[in-house]
């Protein structure tokens, strides 16, 4: 299935591990692309809206446009033959809404899980900081309270990434897999 062109969305809450897990992953395929959502983010040089544990309608409004932008993106790479492995924080509700942006199939979910006070040593240990005012274990019982259970989730806690990775190509087609 790996050879097929396709797109993993791998998502979880900051410092949970996607950025290294979607970069080994991809470089790990045939023909790949690792396309981080949050480079939509960053984009914006004026304007910028954060999201915050109180976000503004602004902030919503752009996370939205960064979903339809990285959406847009995975499907047009994987049109013309690459693998694409999409990482970013998507959480809650906004799960199902971003399964059905894109539109590429096969399409495959990971959720990356680990328990938070491992985030959150992670998230001390890491010169980016995400988090400011929003404590871990807030968003992660949000998060798991709130995003339905689609996809392959992996708790990663005592896995290192390429433990994370081997388990992602051995599962994703089976576990993981999106209509």
């Amino acid at each position: 299935m790996w050879e097929t062109p396709s797109v993993v969305l791998i998502t979880g809450i900051m410092a949970a591990g996607k950025s290294t897990v979607a970069e080994l992953l991809a470089s790990r395929l045939p023909r790949s692309v690792h396309l981080r959502g949050d480079l939509f983010r960053r984009m914006v040089v004026n304007g910028r809206a954060e999201m915050t544990a109180q976000p503004s309608e602004e902030a919503w409004r752009q996370l939205r446009l960064r979903y339809d932008l990285a959406a847009t993106v995975a499907d047009r790479y994987a049109e013309v033959g690459f693998t694409v492995v999409l990482q970013d924080v998507v959480l809650g509700a906004d799960l199902p809404a971003m399964v059905a942006r894109i539109r590429h199939r096969p399409l495959a979910v990971v959720v990356l899980a680990p328990r938070p006070e491992v985030v959150a040593a992670r998230e001390r240990e890491r010169p980016k900081k995400g988090y400011g005012d929003w404590p871990v274990a807030d968003l992660d019982a949000g998060f798991r309270a709130d995003t339905p259970r689609i996809g392959l989730w992996l708790d990663t806690s005592e896995q290192s990434p390429e433990e994370t990775v081997a388990q992602i190509l051995a599962r994703t087609w089976t576990d993981g897999r999106i209509g």
